[in-house]
């Protein structure tokens, strides 16, 4: 069937998992979406451990075909993100799972935080200010300042839009030594 919610109990039930369950789709931030809902699952004692996975697939070329007609991807085949060359973004495929679990012996999160971005210019226009309070929302969460963070998982659109606006929002808390 075409039912998401199936692949996600049918893992769940070939591997004796239990606790919460669920398939996120969140676009572009579903793989993260499922790693913020994962970690809170073993910090709030839902479950000892969690296996946040994503798969994206493109197995019908209309989205591809909508992003293109949308003049969203890259002209030239490459995604050239955070560059001042970027012109577009490429849709692909991938796999990737992450588990996580109480203890020394595994990952856990420290802090994460969804948001969507509300009001903005179009439906793919970033909004900077939405995107800076999700930012100190996820370092609340952590109880960190921005100087302990060593790594950053950016959107990166490979847009002349998204780009500037992912990046200032990162330097605008940077900025604010929060």
């Amino acid at each position: 069937g075409d039912n998401v919610s199936a692949a996600a109990g049918r893992v769940s039930f070939v591997l004796g998992l239990q606790g919460p369950c669920s398939s996120v789709d969140t676009a572009c931030a579903s793989a993260l979406a499922a790693v913020h809902w994962g970690s809170h699952a073993v910090r709030g004692s839902e479950c000892t451990d969690a296996l946040a996975m994503a798969v994206s697939l493109k197995l019908s070329p209309h989205g591809t075909l909508g992003a293109a007609s949308a003049g969203m991807l890259s002209v030239d085949g490459r995604c050239k993100t955070l560059d001042a060359r970027a012109n577009g973004y490429m849709r692909s495929e991938a796999v990737g799972a992450l588990v996580m679990r109480c203890g020394d012996e595994g990952v856990v999160v420290c802090g994460s935080a969804v948001r969507q971005d509300g009001r903005s210019a179009s439906l793919t226009a970033p909004n900077g200010s939405a995107q800076r309070i999700l930012l100190l929302a996820a370092l609340g969460c952590a109880r960190i300042s921005i100087d302990e963070v060593g790594c950053t998982e950016a959107h990166g659109t490979g847009t002349g839009l998204g780009d500037p606006t992912e990046a200032g929002a990162l330097a605008a808390i940077h900025g604010s030594r929060t």
